[in-house]
């Protein structure tokens, strides 16, 4: 069960802190690759009013065995009261790049 591959999404307010996650993420083995989406139109109901405000979208690459500790890594780094983390799960691939993801984020280095 621990080896699917997933693709978490998450969001940042600016690209500084979309920077330092992707690279925190990566460097201790809980995403094998993270793309930043610069410049994301976000608009969402909160507390009773909608909102509309630009984000960074990251699009993280991990697995099923890494996702409670990628969840817990991005709760601790984000400065949102309710970080988005949504996690859709890869049906199919370039076997070749989803075992790249696989060897990647293999050694737990928490």
């Amino acid at each position: 069960m621990g080896s699917e591959a997933l693709l978490v999404l998450t969001t940042c307010g600016n690209d500084d802190d979309a920077a330092a996650l992707a690279r925190s993420l990566v460097e201790r083995g809980l995403a094998a690759c993270v793309n930043a989406v610069g410049n994301v139109a976000s608009t969402y109901r909160w507390q009773g009013r909608v909102q509309q405000d630009r984000e960074t979208l990251l699009i993280i690459k991990t697995t099923t065995a890494r996702y409670a500790a990628l969840e817990a890594a991005i709760r601790a780094a984000s400065k949102y009261e309710l970080p988005e983390v949504i996690a859709l799960p890869v049906t199919a691939g370039s076997e070749p790049y989803l075992a790249w993801i696989r060897e990647s984020v293999a050694e737990l280095k928490d």
